[in-house]
């Protein structure tokens, strides 16, 4: 152990971190994870103000800095789950039993099951009752490392509450330690009462919907579910020219059960990322990687519905798309609230590395979320360290159940 003896007020610091070893997850460091061993981190005014090894600590002010041995354990950016649709009520259990006796998704929404039971029961939830039932979620995420996480809307599928979905995530974001980033997804599904009018439906969402979302800052980007079950890739356009009137990105869930070519289209539009992706061809991935677009995998979803076809892995990796990993956490396709999770399947399923699933929840979830601040351990970039009990970090998606969180700081606050 290095014995600190200096005494500098030059440099002034909130904390530091000694006895670390560091994956800044950096890509302008070579080493595996951008790793730093026998190093040290400090924080200053809630964000990162030196870190490298710490036999090169500079003078500071050993006498009023806090300090804490990380103990030989690793510290690593706090992990982003840049794809979630937190916020909702009622339970589909049910359904997913009878799914697994052979009853069809046709049936179970015949019923009234599937994403419309979802909505009838958000619906009815007021506020509090939304807000309670996020919060026991984000608290679980927060355990296992999430610093920042993104809500989508889409469970409302009208004006009122599909604004009420978006004000319960941003008061989720003013309560809550996680930093909330929300998304628009008013272009979810049709709902019921517009059966056969998908086209008014779009207008009421690309008007009305939009309108009152911006009007009320409730949203950081907007979302559109392209699919053959969904919206067309025209229909989709028109939101997304509606948002870029409104200067909001976009992103798209793309080519999950068909090629639709949204990816292609959310790229045209220099959007952040394409989500789910399983029927992306190498069209698409070229137009992700000329427009820097994000290609966001979700496993959670692809093991629930039993998928077989898998994303286009090798394609991504060769045309350098930015690969993310998210949970997807929703009620019908992906119930499973676990980051970590998460990076195990990206790993047995997709047969991603440890290193690439550990960029998917840090620096290339960022990406997907168009921050730029956060998902790197460097100077200047906002404290967000999550501080592991691990010997290595692919002990992050080698092991899952037991988990190895010992503190997690977010903007420098360890709470």
């Amino acid at each position: 152990m290095t014995t600190i003896t200096a005494n500098d007020p030059a440099n002034d610091w909130d904390l530091l971190i000694t006895d670390a070893n560091i994956a800044t997850m950096d890509c302008s460091i070579a080493a595996p994870y951008g790793a730093i061993e026998n190093a040290a981190l400090a924080i200053k005014d809630s964000h990162i103000a030196w870190l490298g090894k710490q036999t090169d600590l500079p003078p500071f002010d050993a006498l009023a800095t806090p300090i804490i041995s990380a103990k030989g354990q690793w510290l690593t950016p706090g992990l982003i789950d840049c794809h979630t649709h937190l916020v909702f009520a009622g339970s589909r259990a049910e359904e997913f039993e009878q799914r697994l006796q052979g009853v069809s998704y046709e049936q179970i929404a015949a019923q009234g099951g599937g994403i419309a039971s979802t909505v009838t029961a958000t619906r009815a939830a007021d506020h509090e009752a939304l807000f309670v039932l996020a919060k026991d979620r984000l608290n679980a995420l927060y355990a296992e490392g999430v610093s920042t996480v993104e809500i989508k809307s889409g469970y409302g599928l009208d004006c009122e509450n599909e604004v009420k979905i978006l004000e319960v995530a941003r008061l989720l974001g003013e309560n809550h330690p996680i930093d909330i980033k929300t998304t628009f997804l008013g272009a979810h599904a049709l709902p019921l009462e517009y059966k056969g009018r998908s086209d008014e439906y779009i207008d009421l969402v690309c008007n009305d919907m939009l309108e009152q979302v911006v009007a009320g800052n409730l949203a950081d980007a907007v979302d559109v579910f392209c699919e053959n079950v969904g919206f067309s890739n025209e229909q989709t356009r028109r939101v997304f020219n509606a948002a870029k009137k409104h200067n909001l990105p976009v992103k798209c869930h793309a080519e999950q059960l068909s090629n639709q070519q949204g990816a292609q289209l959310v790229a045209e539009f220099n959007g952040l990322s394409a989500d789910h992706i399983e029927h992306l061809d190498e069209a698409g991935v070229k137009a992700m990687a000329a427009a820097g677009t994000v290609a966001v995998l979700l496993p959670g979803a692809f093991y629930f519905l039993r998928e077989t076809k898998q994303p286009p892995i090798e394609l991504l990796k060769q045309y350098q798309v930015p690969i993310a990993i998210s949970t997807d956490f929703n009620p019908g396709t992906s119930p499973l609230c676990s980051l970590q999770l998460m990076m195990n399947m990206g790993c047995t399923l997709f047969r991603l590395t440890p290193q690439e699933t550990l960029a998917g929840v840090t620096r290339n979830a960022a990406k997907a979320l168009g921050l730029t601040d956060r998902g790197v351990l460097k100077v200047g970039m906002r404290a967000d360290i999550a501080h592991w009990q691990i010997s290595h970090p692919a002990q992050l998606s080698y092991q899952f159940g037991v988990n190895k969180l010992l503190n997690l700081w977010i903007l420098g606050i360890c709470i």
